[in-house]
């Protein structure tokens, strides 16, 4: 069986619903991709999740969550006087912001046990990974998952960099700057948000983007622009660019990026194009966002 890891944080989701209430669910930017991965693979796939978590109500209740969507756990490990993070979701006009609470969360240990993370990433197909994977590690420990990354990539392993910016879980913009490059630095697969890369690198085009992460070892880029085109580069084919899906019903972009992520993966390991892949993973981003909340079970004929 293949496996395909994703690697870093979920949490308590709080997300508003019609009727200005909250309704609780689980998520996190690689366990929605993840989520959507499972939807798109077949039986053929493990899809899997790397964290640490609790041993606690909270912690327990998101491992039957994910279990209960398909999504393998085994590679979860479970610590004692810990939890896990929460936030909050505001919308206004289809966009989010977010509140957070999560400064004790387990998932910030995911580097400190190396022969552990050294297990899970061994003999994986797939490992995805963000920028908030890295960011809410402590500094020292950054090296270390690049390093457990390192090994996996050179034993055959696909590694996959969503480099999803979250500026305030940084210590510094130097320190997201450097952080962003070191994940592309150990990755195969970069996929960034120009936006994103413009307020942090001052890129003027999605070129600018390319060019970093191609030099520091990336074979393949997909540089997603919102409602623009997308730029996609690979080592084979150089630069392709792929029209955006025209959404008219913005309901909520929460999840937008984590279902593109996993929407190129998905799409690649089972033998598309880069361009191919791109186009997939716009269609259903371009769905997602017309649903609430960063999981949309509608768009698959789930309800829930």
């Amino acid at each position: 069986m293949k496996r395909f890891l994703c690697l870093g944080e979920c949490m308590v989701e709080f997300a508003p619903t019609d009727q200005e209430l909250y309704r609780m669910g689980f998520a996190g930017d690689t366990f929605n991709c993840a989520w959507y991965a499972r939807q798109l693979l077949g039986t053929e796939w493990a899809v899997q999740y790397g964290s640490v978590v609790g041993q606690d109500a909270a912690s327990d209740q998101m491992l039957a969550y994910m279990q209960g969507h398909g999504v393998d756990v085994s590679t979860i490990r479970q610590v004692p006087d810990r939890t896990v993070g929460l936030y909050t979701i505001q919308l206004q006009d289809g966009e989010r912001s977010f509140s957070y609470w999560r400064g004790e969360a387990a998932a910030r240990l995911l580097a400190d046990d190396e022969a552990w993370l050294d297990s899970i990433l061994h003999g994986r197909d797939v490992i995805q990974f963000s920028g908030i994977t890295l960011a809410i590690l402590p500094p020292e420990k950054r090296q270390v998952l690049a390093n457990a990354l390192t090994k996996a990539r050179a034993a055959g392993t696909l590694v996959a960099f969503d480099t999803n910016l979250r500026p305030r879980l940084w210590e510094s913009a130097e320190a997201m700057r450097e952080g962003l490059v070191l994940g592309a630095s150990v990755a195969d697969v970069v996929l960034p948000s120009f936006d994103e890369e413009e307020d942090c690198f001052g890129d003027n085009s999605q070129d600018d983007t390319i060019a970093r992460y191609r030099d520091v070892g990336a074979r393949i880029i997909a540089v997603k622009n919102g409602a623009a085109p997308c730029h996609v580069w690979t080592e084979a084919e150089g630069k392709q660019t792929v029209a955006p899906i025209k959404v008219t019903n913005l309901v909520d972009s929460t999840a937008a990026g984590d279902s593109f992520a996993a929407g190129f993966l998905s799409a690649l390991v089972q033998g598309a194009s880069a361009s191919e892949a791109t186009k997939a993973a716009s269609e259903l981003a371009a769905q997602v966002i017309q649903h609430r909340g960063a999981l949309a079970p509608e768009i698959f004929g789930n309800t829930h």
